[in-house]
């Protein structure tokens, strides 16, 4: 007997979802939801909330909010037709696996995914919005950000080959500047050691920190002070530690990210008289002007001296170990 797809499988096939890429380990799509089908899909929220042996605990205050976002009152009217676009992430089954081991595997991750979201946002980090969840089925339904990933705003000297960019950034979304956005690029820099230095405070790690992995997108009826928004993407490897190791790897994996797909001299990233007041943080002058160095002194800033001299000890230790690891192969 065939198994009934979910609501939130349905929508995967349905006449408002266009597929956008295929990576390794997932497909992605963008769905347009209607108001009137957010009551349904969130049924399907609260059946998972511990049941099936979902390994995610979806507290009271976590269900309000998603009510909140999801409900009628946050969005168009059922009346007026409107659409919302949601990212549907669907971790597809893999042939090469047992089933049961897939099965598992799959609603670990997907839990975990909607976790480190959820950790985040409770602590102020800019991530996408939890929309939907069907961990049995390895869907996980996210608020869709209108904007562009960091490696498209800056120099780039690789081919891109990240899912989450493709997914973001096709006909769907044209590709602005940085100008566009009303930045620098040490404003840039400042936003994502900032962001960064939140999520690390919150004691979530996040696995594959690289400039794919974050966008900028417009404020509605922003400033000039707070022109743009930074938010972290894909948290598919992230993890809860509150350990200084795996923090500096973090920042170890993004500095390697950085001088592999953003290899700039220093004269072609910044102008000769750079003023660390453009970068909307205060920023010491006596920092090098490079990428790294530049978002590194807004992360500082912003988890306190004291944090930051266990972390920043350990990165000049996991880069030594790093040096030598190329060394010897």
């Amino acid at each position: 007997m065939a198994s009934t797809a979910s609501p939130i499988q349905a929508l995967l096939s349905g006449p408002h979802s266009t597929f956008v890429s295929q990576g390794a380990e997932a497909k992605v799509y963008k769905s347009l939801l209607a108001a009137t089908d957010f009551p349904t899909l969130l049924l399907r929220l609260e059946a998972d909330n511990g049941e099936n042996n979902v390994p995610i605990k979806l507290s009271k205050s976590d269900l309000k909010q998603a009510r909140s976002v999801l409900g009628p009152s946050g969005l168009p009217s059922a009346e007026s037709g409107e659409r919302v676009p949601v990212f549907l992430k669907h971790r597809f089954t893999k042939g090469y696996r047992h089933p049961s081991l897939d099965g598992s595997l799959t609603k670990a991750r997907v839990a975990g995914e909607a976790k480190a979201i959820l950790k985040c946002s409770r602590a102020g980090v800019n991530v996408p919005g939890l929309r939907l969840i069907d961990a049995p089925a390895g869907i996980l339904g996210l608020e869709w950000i209108e904007g562009n990933s960091v490696r498209r705003l800056l120099p780039d000297d690789s081919p891109e080959e990240d899912e989450h960019q493709l997914a973001s950034e096709t006909a769907l979304q044209p590709t602005l500047s940085l100008e566009d956005y009303g930045l620098s690029i040490p404003g840039l820099m400042a936003l994502i050691g900032a962001e960064i230095a939140k999520m690390h405070l919150a004691d979530v790690i996040h696995g594959d920190l690289t400039t794919s992995n974050m966008m900028l997108r417009k404020h509605a009826g922003s400033t000039t002070s707070k022109p743009a928004q930074l938010i972290l993407i894909d948290f598919g490897l992230s993890y809860v530690s509150g350990l200084v190791e795996d923090k500096a790897v973090d920042l170890y994996v993004l500095e390697r990210a950085f001088a592999s797909t953003h290899p700039e001299p220093e004269n072609e990233i910044f102008d000769k008289d750079f003023n660390p007041e453009e970068a909307n943080e205060e920023i010491s002058p006596a920092v090098k002007s490079t990428l790294f160095t530049t978002m590194l002194a807004a992360y500082e800033k912003k988890v306190g001296e004291k944090q930051w001299a266990a972390i920043g000890k350990r990165l000049d230790d996991v880069r030594l170990r790093g040096r030598k690891r190329s060394m010897v192969g």
